[in-house]
Order: structure tokens, then C-alpha cells, then sequence
């Protein structure tokens, strides 16, 4: 019988609704741990990346399971072909770890970000959201591993839960994605059309993007859940197919290497604006996961994390009392520190921003409309991510740590050196 490798990190969590849509298929689950041996690996027929929050989605949804030894091993089987779908959670790691679109001649990679639930230029949400949606192929899509029992006119109503759902990438990529059918699945109403207004698109992706395929056909990014409902065994049973009528070798083109994320300048306070720095009184949990996964690759660092806020137009005054609304923080687990704290001898501190920055946009909202703070004409949020260590000069690390992406994607982040002397 056909044996599909159900890939399970800490955090999985749909690793049994996975595993009876994977029977209905004809096919037998096998569940994979991340710390397994890569040999584990190499007897299975095909993999499925389920859905969850691995690591709890800390640092970013994907970062720290697409970083882990194993996915190198599932590099591997998708260059020998292997049919590999990645849902949800397990989208992100796909699209973390390179493998989609993994294009060696891409226009810049791919990213995917935060919900925006946009109506009409108003910001109805941001963050996690949870619903039934609508799906189509899109016009031209490439025939793959997944898309056999599919045709152009089906429409596949199943569930979303996600909170960074949102494709985002350069216009020049998209345009790839759009000419070789890449651009597999889009959310659409239930006559088909493409309407990219929320609840249609329910976290904003571009181009209506709900999944995003492989060059050579046998890898998927899927963000809605097709293992949920019956509603998307075609999907299995197209992987199904795929692997009976044999597996060709996909070649070795899936995963560019990874594009370092240098720091786009040194951070300095807009003009008539005041920052908020925040930092957790309890353990950082997300600190502390981040610390511990660049300690297992090397970096013998401590990492310490604040979020950093910054309103342009309140005076003082307002300033003061925007702070004790309890909006920008909750002062029972969260404290504001000086950003002179951060100025260590052997630290090294980075801001990094959503380029398009919606949860700052929503909280301008907020502030005016909840709240009657109408002085405020921006506010940009963003996380200081603080680097330090007694054993090493932080100087010599900085780069190849940036460069595993951990803090930020560049097609989806800003990153700021943070220099306390020169944020005031």
C-alpha cells in the first residue's frame, strides 16, 4: 500500500483529521517526527506537512520548523519527485524552507504574512480568522500531483484557520507564478469569480492566492484545509494517482539557496513622533525559542525581544495618555523600558517591520476611532529583536544569523539596525 509520511513538528495539531483523509484516499498515514532519521524518510511514498502552529508560531509561522534538519532530507525527496503538500502551517514551512516556488530563475521569493481583512478601504481585522471559503483553479493552471480529479469548473467549498495566510511577493514573481500556472488555487465566490475584497479573499493574498504549486508539479502550498472536510478528497486521490502511475525525478532546481535579510538601514525616530518600547515582565517564550534554535545551529548568543511602537502627531500629553489606555500594552504582563536599555557593549539590536505594516495601520484606527486620539496621523509597529553574547563578538555573527531569515522575511519585513544613541 501506498505510505504517506504525515510530518509532525511540536505544535502540529491536525495530524489525525490529516490521517483519515489520507485513508479515504486509498493510501496509509504514517506519522513522522521532526527528530526522526532521515532514513524514515526515504521508505515512504510521499509526505504531507499538516496543519497546526508549530513552535507556536513564534518568531513567525514556519521560521523555526522550515530550519530544522529534517526539511533538508524533504528537499531531498522532492528533487526525486515525491509528492509533497503542505497545509496550512505546513504551507509556511514549504514556503519558508524555498520549496514553492523554489524557481532558479524566480523575480525575488515569496512570503506569507499577516490576515488583512479589508473592506472598502476600512481595516475590519487583522490576525487569526477562522471560516469556510470558496476555492477554484485558477485560468491556466499547471496540471500537478494534486489536480487530476480536478477540473475548471469545480468549486471547493472548505475551511480556513489561519493568522498568516496572506501571499505577498514582487509583482515580477507573480507574474512568473501567472505564466507557468503556478498560481494553482484562488479564493473566489460561489460563481467562480475572483473578488479581491474580504470575506471573498479572506486574508488579503495577492492575485486571490490560496495555493501556490512547484515548478515541477509534485510540490503544493495550500493555506485552507482540504483534509477537514470531504469536500477536498480530490486532492488525495490525485496525490494517489500521482504516485501509481509513477514518480519522475523532479531535478534539483526546488530550493534556491536562501537570500540573506540585511538590515535596510540604522533606525532613526521620525520627526513629531514618540516611541513606546515593550517588553514582557514573564518569560519571552518567543525569545527564548529563537535563542535556543540559533544556539542548535551555532550561535552561541542570547536573544531578548521588545515590541517597538512609534506615533507621529500626539504631543507628550497624549502620548502619556495613550500609554495608560492599556492599548499599546497590558502593564499586568508587559513593561515600557527606555530604549537606552538596549545599548549593551557586546549587543547588537534590530527592528523589524511588516512592510505594509497593518497592525499599525489598525491601530491608528483604533486610537481615533475607539478612542478620540485624532492628533495621531501614523503609527508603525514593528519588534526589536536584541542579540548578545560573553563568548563571541556579536559583530562577526550578525550577518549569518540575519541571513537565516529568523527575525524577518525581506520580501515581507523591514529590518533597522537599532541603535539607542540614535532612535531619540
Amino acid at each position: 500500500m501506498i505510505r504517506i509520511g504525515l510530518l509532525l513538528f511540536p505544535g502540529s495539531n491536525c495530524e489525525r483529521e490529516t490521517a483519515m483523509a489520507v485513508k479515504r484516499a486509498g493510501m496509509h498515514p504514517v506519522d513522522v517526527l521532526w527528530n526522526e532519521p532521515p532514513e524514515t524518510l526515504r521508505a515512504l511514498d510521499g509526505f504531507i506537512l499538516v496543519g497546526g502552529f508549530s513552535y507556536e508560531d513564534r518568531s513567525r509561522a514556519g521560521i523555526i520548523a522550515a530550519l530544522q534538519p529534517i526539511m533538508q532530507e524533504i528537499k531531498q525527496q522532492s528533487r526525486l519527485g515525491k509528492p509533497i503538500l503542505g497545509i496550512c502551517n505546513g504551507a509556511q514551512i514549504l514556503v519558508e524552507a524555498g520549496l514553492v516556488p523554489g524557481l532558479a530563475d524566480a523575480e525575488g521569493q515569496m512570503a506569507l504574512t499577516e490576515n488583512r481583512r479589508i473592506r472598502q478601504g476600512r481595516i475590519l481585522g487583522t490576525g487569526f480568522y477562522n471560516a469556510w471559503i470558496t476555492l477554484c483553479l485558477s485560468e491556466g493552471h499547471q496540471a500537478n500531483a494534486f489536480t487530476r480529479h480536478l477540473n475548471a469548473s469545480d468549486r471547493l467549498h472548505l475551511p480556513v484557520a489561519h493568522a498568516q495566510g496572506r501571499f505577498v511577493m514582487p509583482d515580477g514573481l507573480l507574474q512568473q507564478l501567472i505564466a507557468r500556472g503556478l498560481n494553482l488555487f484562488q479564493y473566489c465566490d460561489a460563481e467562480g469569480r475572483t473578488v479581491d475584497q474580504f470575506p471573498v479573499n479572506p486574508n488579503g493574498s495577492v492575485n486571490n492566492l490560496a495555493a501556490v504549486g512547484n515548478a515541477a508539479g509534485n510540490v503544493l502550498a495550500m493555506m485552507p484545509h482540504p483534509e477537514r472536510t470531504v469536500n477536498g478528497d480530490k486532492l488525495f486521490t490525485s496525490m494517489r494517482e500521482s504516485i501509481e502511475t509513477g514518480i519522475r525525478s523532479a531535478g534539483a532546481t526546488d530550493c534556491p539557496a536562501r537570500t540573506v535579510s540585511g538590515p535596510d538601514a540604522t533606525y532613526r525616530q521620525a520627526a513629531q513622533a514618540h516611541q513606546c518600547l515593550v517588553k514582557l515582565t514573564i518569560t519571552d517564550n518567543q525569545a527564548m525559542t529563537v535563542q535556543k534554535t540559533l544556539q542548535a545551529m551555532g550561535f552561541p548568543v542570547r536573544v531578548h525581544r521588545y515590541v517597538h511602537w512609534e506615533l507621529v502627531g500626539p504631543d507628550s500629553g497624549m502620548m502619556q495618555a495613550i500609554k495608560q489606555a492599556g492599548v499599546l500594552f497590558c502593564d499586568r504582563k508587559e513593561q515600557e523600558m527606555s530604549p537606552d536599555a538596549l545599548h549593551q557593549a557586546r549587543a547588537l539590536s534590530y527592528l523589524v517591520r511588516v512592510k505594509d505594516d497593518v497592525h499599525g495601520q489598525d491601530m491608528r484606527q483604533t486610537l481615533i476611532g475607539q478612542y478620540g486620539f485624532e492628533a495621531v496621523k501614523t503609527v508603525h509597529h514593528g519588534i526589536v529583536w536584541q542579540f548578545e553574547s560573553d563568548e563571541a563578538d556579536v559583530t562577526t555573527l550578525i550577518d549569518r544569523i540575519l541571513s537565516t531569515n529568523m527575525i524577518g522575511n525581506p520580501y515581507a519585513h523591514e529590518c533597522y539596525r537599532y541603535d539607542a544613541t540614535l532612535s531619540g
